[in-house]
């Protein structure tokens, strides 16, 4: 039997001797279930993703004396750590094997990605081996993220030419909505295809735009989950291997692993190391290892009963984008050293959800909700973001902005329409508000939360330097449709009343920066507006492709005109949470000067 466990930690990119504070801790938590070999994400050192760190020589020197410190502590166990590795002026996304005080091996990562997020192929040479440890009876291959998403790759050819019995695959593999399933969908795959367990470790929290939702597995040789990690958590998730499986008894198999049981292996590209791995390692790897303790501080998740690893329910699709909200404001606030947030509540559904998640993700005493009436806000919005605010306990201020719109407009008397007010009078009133609330984020220390949503970045319903000022944008990949579904969820969870008020809800959306308005005097309705933006940005459909879906030509071409001219005001944004397979920023960049349209 092999105890192996996975542990699904919370890292911070350049922290170095606090990363391997934490991969020490959790080490000793391992060590306290009897686990034999305990894995830990990808670049865990260094944290994820480190981009231009990695070409600074001292910071991978710094990197390599943290792991050195780390593998100081692993006696007991046998440990696979994710970090950057310098070898002859040559980069490597590096696997570091541990056991008995040392590194006794390197693995490097073999694919690259570079799509979408991912950015490796600036930073990474590739290796040229796929590595297998040598525990005892037990054969492991060690890969890393997308090592393992293709098939014919490194997991099978560990499995077909070096028998190995398990594959583990450090990974940070960020989060959107249905990455979960697709993950496990691909996991089942290639553990059938290797006839081998795959235990895969993902990290989880929040770094700038990109969330790591954990969600770590571990699948039988068959492709039957056996163990399922937490979203959103971190987590120590221990499984007992038994080779030969439990299905291979039943059959009359011995488990032996032989090249001769997949006649049709390719003929892989890579070298093969198998790396015995010389360990006191708890118990014995052909008996069996002490009880699990009960201890709920060193493991999370279901009871842990007869030594069988828990399978964690997953989260319905609101739920999950909601909790990874929640985890991207967490993180952002903590590891940028903030203590509170401010931002403008205007009695809207956007403004009234970014503050349900700011009060759930870091207490209602740290949030601060700032009302600014002005001549244009209706007695139902000052009331909801009220009635909003005092729901959810978090400090409210009122800041009327009559007094200072009456200054400008007389500073530009000479300038402006009175008779014919329009989008440069409504934009002040929205650059006064950002201006109050980046004024107390001077005075107090407060980070700036923005409230705008996709539907508005993408089309650039939003006003630069205004309703944009600010520090981190938590709705910025969040649809309006989706906004809507969101607040009914945090609005159906809640215990006694509702934070959202019905009326916030209900109420025809409207920047109140003029009289009588509302999104739909300049938007198409959302839902639509919204498949649109799904189609041209998300999937980058033309223009034609859009048109026949059966969607009006001349809103399309307006919609995806707005898109195509608002690209200066996207690079100027704050960051924001990224919960969709294609968000603005890291995903999607484009030229702001083009003049290519569908």
């Amino acid at each position: 039997m092999l105890r192996v466990a996975l542990a699904q930690i919370d890292l911070t990119v350049g922290a170095l001797e606090e990363n391997a504070a934490l991969i020490a801790q959790w080490l000793g938590k391992a060590r306290a279930t009897g686990a034999h070999l305990v894995v830990f994400p990808e670049l865990a050192i260094s944290g994820y993703p480190p981009e231009d760190l990695l070409l600074k020589d001292h910071f991978l020197a710094g990197c390599r004396a943290m792991l050195d410190q780390v593998a100081s502590a692993c006696t007991g166990l046998c440990a696979v750590v994710g970090v950057p590795t310098l070898e002859e002026g040559r980069v490597y996304n590096s696997a570091a094997v541990l056991s008995d005080g040392r590194v006794v091996a390197l693995y490097h990562k073999l694919r690259l990605p570079n799509y979408g997020v991912f950015d490796e192929k600036r930073y990474f040479i590739p290796g040229d081996a796929v590595v297998v440890l040598e525990l005892g009876d037990w054969r492991v291959g060690v890969n890393i993220c997308e090592d393992i998403w293709e098939p014919l790759g490194p997991s099978e050819m560990a499995a077909w030419k070096a028998g190995a019995q398990v594959v583990v695959n450090l990974s940070m593999s960020p989060y959107h909505l249905g990455k979960g399933r697709e993950r496990e969908n691909m996991l089942a795959d290639r553990a059938r295809a290797a006839g081998a367990y795959v235990c895969y470790v993902n990290g989880v929290g929040g770094q700038d735009e990109l969330v790591f939702d954990g969600h770590s597995l571990v699948y039988d040789p068959e492709g039957r989950l056996l163990a399922r990690a937490a979203q959103f958590k971190e987590e120590l998730l221990v499984a007992d291997l038994e080779w030969p499986t439990p299905s291979e008894l039943a059959r009359g198999a011995e488990g032996e692993r032989t090249v001769s049981q997949c006649p049709g292996a390719p003929a892989f590209a890579w070298q093969l190391q198998a790396i015995p791995v010389a360990s006191s390692l708890p118990g014995t790897l052909a008996g069996s290892s002490p009880d699990w303790p009960l201890d709920g501080d060193l493991l999370r998740g279901p009871g842990s009963e007869g030594r069988r690893p828990p399978v964690c329910e997953c989260l319905e699709p609101e739920a999950e984008v909601y909790e990874a909200l929640c985890l991207g404001v967490r993180d952002y606030v903590a590891k940028n050293g903030f203590e509170q947030v401010v931002m403008g509540i205007s009695g809207g559904i956007d403004s009234a959800l970014t503050a349900c998640i700011a009060a759930d993700a870091l207490g209602k005493d740290r949030v601060n909700a700032v009302s600014m009436p002005s001549r244009y806000s209706s007695t139902g919005t000052r009331n909801d973001a009220r009635e909003t605010a005092a729901r959810l306990g978090v400090r409210y201020h009122e800041i009327p902005i009559e007094g200072v719109y009456g200054s400008y407009l007389e500073c530009l008397a000479d300038y402006l329409d009175p008779d014919k007010p329009g989008v440069t009078e409504q934009n002040i009133q929205a650059r006064i508000r950002g201006n109050l609330l980046m004024a107390l984020s001077n005075r107090f220390g407060w980070l700036v939360l923005t409230t705008g949503n996709k539907s508005e970045t993408a089309v650039g319903y939003a006003t630069l330097y205004g309703d944009m000022a600010g520090g981190f944008a938590v709705l910025k990949d969040v649809p309006k449709t989706l906004v809507y579904r969101l607040a009914a969820y945090r609005n159906a969870r809640a215990e006694g009343l509702p934070p959202i008020p019905e009326s916030t809800i209900k109420r025809a959306p409207s920047a109140e920066l003029a009289a009588g308005q509302t999104d739909q005097d300049t938007l198409p309705p959302y839902d639509l507006l919204d498949e649109i933006i799904e189609a041209y940005v998300v999937r980058d459909e033309s223009l034609e492709e859009i048109v026949a879906r059966g969607l009006d030509r001349a809103t399309v071409q307006r919609v995806i005109a707005m898109i195509d001219g608002n690209e200066y005001k996207r690079r100027q944004a704050a960051p924001g949470v990224r919960i969709t397979p294609k968000a603005f920023g890291k995903d999607r960049r484009l030229p702001i000067t083009s003049r290519y349209r569908g």
